[in-house]
């Protein structure tokens, strides 16, 4: 049990859900509250402070990525995991670009929930990315979160930052998706099925590309990971 329990908000609507959920955080040492309904969630969200925040999707009165929106907006280092539907990677993609900082896809095991959980909870307050650097001709801003190539310019999450930086550090090497998940991520157990790298590293590219056109950046070495071009 932890001496000082992180606190956590779940925002869920399916009242078995909802108490599972409770009874497994309260198990494993945390603090847990849950809402019912979306509007509420927010309100309390805001209102109070929280470690982490988990919303469903769908809720009633106001869905999760428009709570995930607000609270990011007015909360920017908020821990937020978002509910998905099994299989939808379409909820996926848009809970990362509401400012979700991972996610669980329904139904989860326990297992695969407390990693997530425990992950987001350790990265909170450690970002990797809060400096500024420039990368192939890219001058990334991890204070403002502001990619810029001449007069373009593109807005980048607090994660694909830190990305980022993880590569340029260790651009001399191919990085795995498991060391991201472990460094960047923070995942105790990097064994886990996740398509959170994939999905983030594709937002990135395209945001690089809006920049600086088809020019290389972020190789895919398969079956082993990623590094950034060595022209950059």
């Amino acid at each position: 049990m932890q001496a000082n329990k992180a606190t956590i908000l779940v925002v869920e609507d399916d009242r078995t859900i909802l108490r599972g959920l409770l009874d497994v955080l309260v198990f494993n040492g945390y603090k847990a509250t849950g809402i019912e309904d979306g509007g509420q969630g927010l309100e309390k969200a805001l209102e109070e402070r929280y470690d982490l925040v988990i919303l469903d999707v769908m809720l009633p009165t106001l869905d999760g990525f428009s709570i995930c929106k607000e609270v990011r907006k007015k909360k920017p280092s908020q821990g937020i995991v978002m509910l998905t539907a099994k299989g939808s990677e379409d909820d996926i993609v848009r809970g990362f670009k509401a400012g979700a900082d991972d996610y669980v896809s329904k139904p989860f095991s326990l297992r695969e929930l407390m990693v997530r959980v425990e992950a987001v909870l350790r990265r909170s307050g450690k970002n990797l990315g809060d400096e500024e650097l420039h990368v192939g001709g890219i001058f990334f801003n991890g204070k403002t979160l502001v990619a810029s190539h001449g007069e373009r310019s593109a807005e980048v999450t607090r994660r694909e930052m830190d990305i980022i930086v993880y590569l340029n550090r260790n651009r001399d090497r191919i990085v795995s998706k498991k060391e991201l998940l472990k460094e960047v991520w923070h995942y105790a157990d990097t064994g886990i099925e996740t398509r959170t790298v994939d999905i983030h590293i594709l937002k990135l590219r395209k945001k690089i590309t809006s920049l600086i056109g088809d020019t290389p950046f972020i190789r895919t070495i398969r079956g082993e990971g990623y590094r950034l071009e060595p022209e950059t």
